[in-house]
């Protein structure tokens, strides 16, 4: 079996749920800039010598599937899917975030990212992570998606990902002079 299908070849794919839609639609975009999220975070992973780092960096890279694949079922189809986002996972996600904010000092000032590459790397991939949040509300104000836990742990993930990058930079954090 080819990894090329030729289905796409006229702009159109389709999504988990089944339905045919265009390349380009609003849904389609959405779980493309969580794809590219993962990816980058994929790139902190490989370049993180911190363990704690490399681990975190792997949970969030699985939990973004369970958004992805909620972004790409169509509401009516929800029943498909095996796993969505929830408040339990909003929880973790919160107990996590307090965990790092114990374990760093929480810089006064702007951060200049950068301090280490794959703190640099992890502050990529929080500005696109905002960016798939903006994308996410979009959905919802079209009523294209109804869950509001997903929108919560798009918006706390930009968070926690500036934490992390703080963690694995350290004592290397540049702030803005």
């Amino acid at each position: 079996m080819s990894i090329t299908t030729k289905v796409g070849d006229h702009g159109t794919t389709f999504l988990f749920s089944g339905e045919e839609v265009a390349k380009d639609c609003p849904r389609t975009e959405a779980y493309g800039d969580i794809d590219e999220l993962v990816s980058i975070l994929g790139i902190a992973r490989a370049q993180s010598e911190k363990p704690e780092v490399r681990e975190t960096v792997f949970w969030i890279q699985v939990e973004l599937f369970v958004v992805a694949t909620e972004l790409a079922t169509e509401t009516s189809s929800l029943a498909l899917v095996r796993e969505r986002m929830d408040a339990r996972r909003v929880a973790s996600l919160d107990e996590r975030r307090e965990r790092l904010e114990r374990q760093i000092t929480m810089p006064r000032g702007f951060i200049i990212p950068g301090g280490t590459l794959a703190a640099a790397v992890i502050d990529h991939a929080r500005t696109v992570a905002r960016r798939c949040e903006r994308k996410a509300v979009g959905l919802a104000r079209s009523g294209m998606i109804d869950n509001p836990d997903l929108l919560i742990w798009l918006n706390r993930l930009s968070d926690f990902l500036w934490l992390l990058a703080r963690f694995e930079e350290g004592e290397a954090t540049v702030l803005k002079p």
